[in-house]
């Protein structure tokens, strides 16, 4: 009996030591336990941004022929009657009406030129504005080739203003043209001034201006030139240059003195002429 109780002691032992063994179950071979991937976060790299160069574009200014500079935009004078004077005392152009002015010179072709200006004491009116009449005749071998009626005004801050003229070209005494007449006022037409009342070095203005047919300019270029005429020899003489931007390649030079005018023109581009002040008479 007592072997019996061993036995029975042993077979329960090892009854509780199977049932403990497989309460454990091992995990299946070849079976890799799933872990789950780290989450990887990569950083997106900072890339500068291109650095752009821009070149700055060389401007090169276009060289403008200085005949073809001159006044700029529109150009459109506000004229007043009441600004006007009724004498024309400007000391670089006075007109005296009576007085005449002699000019003598050559062609391009040798032939001798004489211009007569004179100042009548005739008066139009122009805009509103009563102009004085100054009748220049222009003669070639002693020949009449152009005579014109010019209309001149004076502002009250000595502005000389040019309002138009009648103009006759001759061929053996005869009218042959027309062409050159115009009227401020008239189609468009706008008067110009011909001589500033204080002309500063560097001033540039229209003389007349209608459009395509007279588009005349000048600028102030000097005023301390000296000059020989056979009317006399001067100091601190205005200079002008004058062009039309109509006619390319021809402009002149004029010269001024006060208490006189006109003393001197002369072609510097486009011919040679060049005529000087002879005589000055006052009736």
């Amino acid at each position: 009996m007592k072997k019996l109780g061993i036995l029975v002691a042993a077979v329960l032992i090892a009854a509780m030591l199977f049932a403990s063994g497989c309460a454990e179950e091992p995990p299946e071979e070849g079976v890799e336990e799933e872990v789950p991937e780290e989450e990887v976060v990569v950083e997106e790299e900072e890339v500068p941004e291109e650095e752009v160069v821009v070149e700055e574009e060389e401007v090169v200014e276009e060289e403008i022929p200085e005949e073809a500079v001159g006044v700029e935009g529109e150009y459109s004078p506000v004229i007043n009657p009441e600004d006007f004077v009724e004498e024309i005392d400007n000391p670089y152009f006075p007109l005296v009406p009576g007085t005449t002015f002699v000019y003598e010179g050559e062609s391009d072709e040798g032939d001798p030129l004489r211009t007569e200006v004179y100042v009548t004491d005739e008066t139009r009116v122009v805009m509103g504005v009563t102009t004085i009449v100054v009748r220049e005749s222009e003669y070639e071998d002693d020949e009449l080739e152009e005579e014109t009626f010019d209309w001149y005004a004076q502002d009250k801050d000595g502005n000389v203003w040019y309002f138009g003229e009648e103009s006759k070209e001759y061929d053996e005494g005869e009218v042959v043209s027309t062409a050159g007449s115009w009227e401020a006022g008239v189609d468009g037409a706008q008067p110009g001034i011909i001589m500033p009342g204080d002309p500063q070095v560097g001033d540039i203005y229209y003389q007349e201006f209608y459009l395509g047919e007279a588009e005349d300019q000048a600028e102030v270029v000097s005023l301390t030139e000296s000059v020989t005429v056979p009317y006399g020899s001067f100091e601190d003489v205005l200079k002008t240059r004058e062009w039309n931007p109509l006619e390319p390649g021809q402009e002149e030079n004029k010269y001024y003195t006060s208490g006189v005018g006109l003393l001197l023109e002369e072609e510097v581009e486009g011919g040679d002429e060049r005529l000087e002040l002879v005589e000055i008479s006052t009736e």
